[in-house]
């Protein structure tokens, strides 16, 4: 993980894409809209069984740009940040269920 984010930022840096978090965070937001746009165009809008399509690829690449963007904003370590969450993840299936209601 930590090559794809290095990958990312030398990236930004030879072609001038640094921009403020907010922007990028609403970038990820948006292309996150892409890729819910490309799942329901799979699914003729939920009349069909989902029929993958490549564009979902260029889709989900766009999104994972942004995070990755977003997370050396703020030099975070996306390995360290997902194992985090599979740890969260993992303790909420031991209590019965993945969601947060778990943690209550």
């Amino acid at each position: 993980m930590k090559s794809l984010q290095e990958k990312v930022k030398d990236f930004c840096q030879k072609y001038g894409l640094q921009s403020p978090v907010e922007h990028r965070v609403l970038d990820a937001l948006s292309e996150l809209g892409e890729v819910a746009k490309e799942v329901l165009k799979m699914s003729d809008y939920g009349r069909k069984p989902l029929e993958y399509c490549d564009e979902l690829k260029h889709e989900l690449g766009d999104l994972l740009y942004s995070v990755i963007s977003i997370a050396n904003t703020f030099e975070i370590d996306l390995e360290e940040a997902l194992n985090l969450a599979l740890d969260k993840y993992g303790k909420r299936l031991k209590k019965g269920s993945p969601g947060s209601e778990s943690e209550l």
